[in-house]
């Protein structure tokens, strides 16, 4: 019997590669079996890994993103991992923050996704794999921004969940509490780590939904959130 949580001989494109939780997205996925097209608007100096192809790629300008995605051949799942946090103004005047976590968070994964759907229809089905955020269920005091943003993120994984599962595509997302990334341990040097969710634990449930063995999952937000 195949093992259905295994990606064997599947393409899966992992937006936002060159992050830490990219980077652990990438590795989980080459160790089941998966051929890996790591995409980002920049990689560090190195090389890649052994089955991971890379591509640069400015997915907030639509029109490259869908040259890129059309030059790649047939892949099976997208994981939209590409996004970012920073804290903000108050809500009722956000400033130039709103604009910069929607076109991270929101713009990035509509232009991959407007690219890889067509892509996954042809083939007969697949999976995307959002990331959407615990704190954005509700609003935060001088996050509004990030929280509008990720909660667009999560809206639009639901619809999409309804609209394309006729198409055999699953569409759902991951929603993390704080990752325990060295942004995020410089940014809160005092926090206990250990009760942080690790890029690789993350990648492993992303990793899930994007498996055979969540053919069935359709529209899900799956809360992520570790000890904290």
């Amino acid at each position: 019997m195949s093992d259905i949580h295994s990606l064997q001989n599947l393409t899966v494109v992992v937006t936002g590669a060159n992050g830490a939780l990219g980077r652990a997205v990438v590795a989980a996925a080459l160790a089941r079996g998966a051929q890996v097209v790591g995409v980002d608007v920049h990689f560090e100096d190195g090389p890649s890994a052994a089955g991971e192809r890379r591509i640069a790629v400015d997915l907030t300008d639509a029109a490259q993103t869908s040259a890129a995605f059309a030059a790649l051949g047939e892949f099976a799942v997208l994981c939209n991992v590409a996004g970012g946090f920073a804290m903000g103004e108050p809500a009722f005047d956000p400033g130039e923050n709103w604009d910069a976590m929607f076109r991270i968070n929101v713009e990035t994964m509509r232009n991959a996704t407007r690219a890889a759907v067509p892509v996954l229809r042809q083939r007969g089905g697949g999976s995307i794999v959002n990331i959407g955020a615990v704190s954005a269920r509700e609003g935060q005091p001088n996050m509004a921004a990030y929280c509008a943003a990720k909660s667009t993120v999560m809206r639009l994984t639901e619809s999409m969940g309804k609209e394309l599962r006729k198409h055999r595509i699953n569409v759902n997302a991951v929603l993390p509490s704080i990752i325990d990334t060295p942004r995020n341990r410089a940014d809160m040097p005092d926090a206990d780590f250990s009760r942080w969710v690790t890029p690789a634990s993350l990648a492993d449930v992303i990793l899930f939904l994007a498996s055979p063995a969540a053919r069935d999952i359709h529209g899900a937000l799956l809360p992520v959130v570790g000890r904290s």
